[in-house]
């Protein structure tokens, strides 16, 4: 791969980042350099939540970022509420502290009334403020499964599409998980109430954006702003990026595209090491610029999907080098290339860790699967 390094442009201008500075400097935002000796409450906050269609991804998130990590930290802010699954930035599933899900989810109402739209035809004639109303004495009454709530919407509007109707329930109302759902080693089919009536707490207002771009740009800048509007599914957040310019430094990346960051960020030297890393499906590392080449190779684009699904994904060297999965007896290593003798080693030790950290007493071998190639 063909290292770039930052750059100064014209006199006057912007300085340049190239690939790997971006690389380093969001790994570093990621705690993806070196393991944090941070707590788990402490990164999920510094992190703007986790991905978690699934019951797993948020653990491995964080069995890759933190010095000493255990299942049971992350199980034990969830039974206790002090954490949470909602559906935020995206239209997309995500764990987040409970102090984030009361704002970071007013925040992005926005796109979910947007989100709505979409559905117009199968809520013609649907009162969607009663909706909201009879869905939430529904759910805080007693938390429900979307199929339940769906057939008591129904009865109500038999006119209007089913899906639809549950649809505009979890848009309109800030609806969590709640447990078992979600910890470690536990089953639980989805069942939903109001983020108010599980945490015991009123809504509060969306913070300003300009607080919201700050911390975006601590956990995956410098970025510009078409990245921040991919991140949190949002439009039109230029002017808050205007409104903190003085504030901020300012870059461009090897397109021209303007990039901010806060000025005591860190921006390690682009050949600073990276260890590997085995990611889950759908961590926001992948998903959080509207220009991923900082961490996906142009080469690479797309191997990390099919269709809807994501897989998990393995970084070299800071960068998307192929995927992983569990299989009943062997973590199964599927490079995208060829892989050194030293990163193959290297790869190795860091599967070790995680399955201690995540699988402790369960013999699994690790196994180097046939290369994907193109």
């Amino acid at each position: 791969m063909t290292k770039k390094t930052m750059t100064s442009g014209a006199a006057g201008a912007a300085p340049v980042l190239g690939a790997r500075d971006l690389n380093r400097a969001t790994l570093g935002r990621q705690l993806l350099l070196r393991l944090a000796g941070m707590s788990v409450e402490g990164a999920v906050t510094h992190l703007l939540g986790l991905q978690a269609q699934n019951v797993k991804p948020p653990y491995h998130a964080l069995a890759a970022r933190l010095d000493g990590f255990a299942p049971e930290d992350l199980s034990a802010l969830m039974a206790g509420r002090d954490a949470v699954r909602i559906v935020t930035m995206r239209s997309t599933i995500h764990t987040h502290t409970a102090d984030d899900c009361v704002t970071l989810r007013p925040f992005v109402q926005p796109a979910r009334d947007r989100e709505l739209t979409n559905f117009r035809k199968g809520l013609a004639g649907v009162d969607l403020d009663r909706l909201a109303a009879l869905a939430r004495d529904l759910v805080e009454d007693e938390p429900r499964t979307m199929k339940q709530l769906r057939e008591a919407l129904c009865a109500r509007w038999p006119q209007a599409d089913p899906q639809a109707l549950a649809v505009a329930a979890r848009c309109k109302l800030p609806l969590v998980q709640v447990t078992p759902r979600g910890l470690w080693g536990r089953s639980g089919q989805v069942v939903l109430t109001t983020a108010e009536h599980w945490l015991g707490r009123p809504a509060e207002p969306a913070p300003a954006p300009e607080t919201v771009v700050l911390r975006y740009l601590a956990a995956f800048g410098p970025a510009s702003v078409k990245d921040m509007q991919t991140w949190a599914g949002l439009t039109r957040l230029r002017e808050a990026f205007e409104r903190l310019r003085p504030e901020l430094l300012t870059f461009r990346d090897e397109h021209g595209v303007e990039l901010f960051d806060l000025p005591d960020a860190p921006r390690p030297d682009p050949e600073t090491p990276a260890p590997p890393r085995f990611l889950p499906e759908f961590d926001n590392l992948l998903l959080s610029h509207a220009d991923r080449t900082r961490v996906v190779p142009p080469e690479y684009r797309g191997r990390s999907w099919q269709g809807n699904q994501a897989y998990r994904t393995l970084l070299v060297d800071g960068f998307l080098a192929g995927l992983w999965k569990l299989e009943e007896d062997a973590l199964v290593v599927e490079p995208f290339g060829r892989l050194t003798r030293e990163q193959r080693a290297e790869v190795t030790e860091e599967g070790e860790r995680m399955l201690r950290a995540l699988y402790p007493g369960t013999p699994y071998d690790i196994r180097f699967g046939t290369v994907v190639r193109d």
